[in-house]
């Protein structure tokens, strides 16, 4: 029986999707719930299992398409076996043009002309010789890219480029893709919020000493008790969403001519993946405790790397939090992700001289952003938020004191 394999429904803020991959070709066999193709949306990648056991008999799109929800993307027919590429009859008919090959000697072709490219002046068009002649370029080092493997001037320009910059053989490779649908999208929220979006950033500096001997003295302890290590986004989620608490104008976000403020703090957390960045959101993190912020993380990040991600984990959010740290940046103004009003940026840590008590001693210092929407959120409410941030990571206890 034929079986029909669709687009799964997609969301109302996903019109359409684009086929990514095809993991099988028609004509091969197929297991009940294997991955057969990869749709790519704006969002996520996702995967459409087989419905059931048969052969893949019919692919209605190739990759690259575009399909919306419920088209037909193949048909599969249920129950079938693949048919063996190599059938007698095939090698039948292989046989029968092998010795119909035989009976007919072949006649050698003629050798087709090709200009000849030994550097020689008279062997070049005008224009390729005077440029060979005066950058001092031997033509039979130069692969020839015009009629019938011709040397042309351009190529002897191109390959004295190359040549003056060390790269060998005059070689300047360039390579032309169409962008990914989340590629795409990334770059269209980006102008978005640029354009949209009165943005200001403003920065402070956390002595992460304490959180790091906390990590130390717990980690282990944390760590056997909830089968997840303590790691440093967890307290950041956790103050993040203790200071959006207290100053919720940091929590809202624009709706034309209104202003919402969200009693909850969803907070999207950054996620770079080789396809570009996706924010899933933890829910509600104001009443999660710190293993269920960490093992939620965790399991976005594992969802992320292997495509495992749902739409629906990634819509919503009502402020973000990015931690270029990872790849060692200092400093950065991180982008506001519209609708929301705000977001924290986390950097590296560096081993800094501080004063404290009058002392200069050495801290583990990282520089934290927050860029806004100064629209609604004034100077004075960053700052207050970021000091709030601080004081949290310089005193975890406050954390657990809702202080």
């Amino acid at each position: 029986m034929a079986i029909e394999v669709k687009v799964p429904v997609l969301p109302e803020s996903v019109s359409d999707a684009t086929i990514a991959t095809w993991n099988k070709k028609a004509g091969d066999s197929v297991a009940r719930d294997e991955n057969l193709v990869d749709l790519e949306t704006d969002k996520v990648v996702l995967e459409v299992p087989s419905p059931v056991d048969g052969v893949l008999k019919e692919i209605r799109f190739e990759t690259g398409a575009t399909v919306t929800s419920q088209q037909v993307l193949a048909i599969i027919e249920e129950g079938a076996a693949a048919v063996p590429a190599k059938s007698a009859k095939a090698i039948d008919a292989r046989n029968d043009a092998a010795a119909t090959a035989e009976a007919k000697p072949v006649q050698p072709k003629p050798e087709a002309t090709k200009p000849s490219t030994t550097g020689k002046s008279a062997d070049l068009p005008p224009g390729a010789r005077f440029a060979a002649d005066k950058a001092g370029v031997d033509a039979s080092q130069v692969e020839g890219t015009g009629r019938k493997g011709a040397v042309t001037k351009e190529d002897i320009v191109n390959y004295a480029s190359g040549k003056s910059t060390g790269v060998t053989g005059g070689a300047r490779p360039e390579e032309r893709v169409p962008m990914t649908r989340m590629r795409a999208r990334i770059a269209e929220r980006l102008m978005q919020s640029k354009n949209s979006i009165a943005m200001l950033t403003s920065f402070n500096e956390v002595n992460l000493g304490k959180v790091m001997a906390l990590r130390k003295e717990l980690g282990e302890s944390f760590e056997k008790a909830n089968g997840i290590k303590l790691g440093f986004m967890g307290f950041f989620a956790k103050a993040a969403a203790n200071a959006l608490q207290r100053h919720p104008v940091v929590n809202a976000s624009v709706d034309g001519n209104d202003v919402i403020y969200h009693g909850y703090a969803d907070i999207s957390i950054a996620v770079s993946t080789e396809r570009g960045l996706v924010t899933p959101v933890l829910r509600n993190v104001e009443r999660m405790s710190f293993a269920d912020i960490e093992s939620a993380i965790g399991g976005y990040a594992k969802a992320a790397r292997e495509g495992g991600l749902k739409l629906e984990d990634l819509q919503g959010g009502t402020f973000t939090i990015t931690n270029g740290g990872t790849f060692g940046s200092l400093m950065s103004t991180p982008i506001v992700n519209p609708p929301q009003s705000a977001i924290l940026g986390m950097h590296a840590i560096k081993e800094r001289a501080i004063v404290e008590n009058g002392q200069v001693i050495a801290a583990p210092m990282m520089y934290i952003a927050l860029s806004y929407d100064h629209r609604i959120i004034d100077g004075k409410d960053a700052v207050l938020f970021l000091v709030d941030i601080k004081n949290q990571l310089e005193n975890p206890g406050r954390m657990l004191l809702g202080m």
